[in-house]
């Protein structure tokens, strides 16, 4: 009969065959008949996210309402302590093999605000989720406070790459608040394809991470510090200029100067050693006049003018409005996670994980099917929907 439980509206985009698939991979599919099979485990996480005010047998209970009404059935939910048993057999790896099975860019050629010149606009961020303050927690996420280690939540560090137009979470590492953001990133970067165009704050340059990340075949736009400085090496007609940077470490500075004197007569240059770049230099009034500094693998200035590029980078604060939709409109304000143990802390996670990317993707093909921005359909109002479709249909798949 468990074989009748979906989730409503979300079923299409995070299909049974997937979750299917993804157990066996991991080896977590249960021995024996149970109220509560793999299958249907992962979808209770994703109605956990759904729904994080109620506890785990309300949730249950909406997400199973209609097997009760199933002629000669005596179905009861599941209790708060099957639920927790269910999870740990479950594991981890089974969800997030889900998430990096189904997530994929929403966007078509249609939507509107997603390419730059058949470039898919992407952006890389990262953020903290707070956790139960539990000993397994804190020895295994650790506490990031000001306050002090004593009151503060332990804290998981998500770095996540997402699509700027859908806000939709493609790829993403999660670890301790330890682990900084660039070491996150730096496995996400061979998930990118060449047709994406990937965005990052100042936060994540750094000359390795540059090479890693042009390694994929997609390009970059990406803000750096203004502690980097590029070796000019002629201005082009649209105020922008050509540099060339000179990997700072392990290198003599008479090595340097060769690579940038080679560079200057346009000769070829090892990526491991010194790459070209193009730089954007530009001034936001609105933030009294400050200056941002980006640099791009587009040389060209006829394949994205640097206004484009501009206009661009400052897209890329939708990957933030993604991340509060997931932290304030879907988890809730200021609100923790309910996993009490590392495993299923890590299981959680991914599970909004793979919850966010579906909402937006269903916003994005409502969306586009429509011919309007993602943008103009509100994010918590599609929660709403969504939660509404899994109590009137959970029991059975469309």
């Amino acid at each position: 009969m468990t074989d009748l439980v979906a989730v409503g509206a979300l079923t299409s985009l995070i299909p049974r065959q997937v979750l299917d698939a993804a157990i066996a991979t991991h080896g977590c599919r249960e021995r024996r008949v149970r109220k509560l099979p793999a299958h249907v485990v992962v979808y209770l996480l994703i109605a956990l996210c759904l729904y994080p005010d109620d506890d785990y047998e309300e949730v249950a209970e909406k997400l199973t309402v209609m097997l009760s009404l199933v002629p000669g059935a005596r179905w009861e939910a599941p209790t708060r302590g099957a639920i927790t048993q269910a999870r740990q057999r479950l594991g981890t790896e089974a969800v997030k093999e889900v998430f990096q099975q189904v997530a994929r860019p929403a966007a078509t050629e249609s939507t509107p605000g997603a390419w730059l010149n058949r470039r898919r606009v992407m952006a890389i961020d990262g953020f903290v989720v707070d956790l139960p303050d539990t000993e397994a927690n804190v020895a295994e996420f650790g506490c990031d406070s000001a306050g002090g280690y004593e009151t503060a939540f332990p804290q998981a560090r998500v770095v996540a790459i997402s699509e700027c137009a859908s806000h939709a979470i493609v790829a993403g590492d999660v670890a301790g608040c330890w682990a900084g953001e660039q070491t996150l990133a730096l496995s996400l970067y061979q998930q990118l394809t060449e047709e994406m165009l990937l965005t990052a704050d100042r936060g994540f340059y750094s000359f390795p991470a540059w090479n890693q990340a042009r390694h994929s075949g997609a390009h970059l736009l990406w803000r750096v510090q203004a502690g980097l400085r590029p070796y000019w090496l002629r201005d082009l007609e649209d105020g922008s200029w050509l540099a060339v940077i000179v990997k700072p470490t392990g290198l003599r500075r008479s090595q340097k100067d060769r690579l940038r004197e080679a560079a200057r007569q346009g000769r070829g240059l090892d990526p491991e050693e010194a790459v070209i770049v193009r730089v954007v230099d530009y001034s936001v009034p609105d933030r009294k006049g400050e200056h941002i500094r980006l640099i791009t693998s587009i040389l060209d200035p006829a394949e994205a003018a640097a206004e484009e590029l501009a206009r661009c980078y400052h897209e890329r604060w939708e990957a933030e409005t993604g991340i509060d939709q997931l932290k304030t409109h879907l988890r809730g304000p200021g609100r923790i996670l309910r996993s009490r143990t590392p495993e299923l802390a890590y299981q959680e996670i991914w599970a909004y994980l793979l919850t966010h990317w579906a909402l937006c993707t269903l916003i994005c093909t409502a969306a586009t099917t429509a011919g309007i921005d993602p943008d103009r359909i509100k994010f918590l109002g599609t929660v709403r929907i969504v939660r509404r479709s899994v109590t009137d249909r959970a029991a059975f798949s469309p």
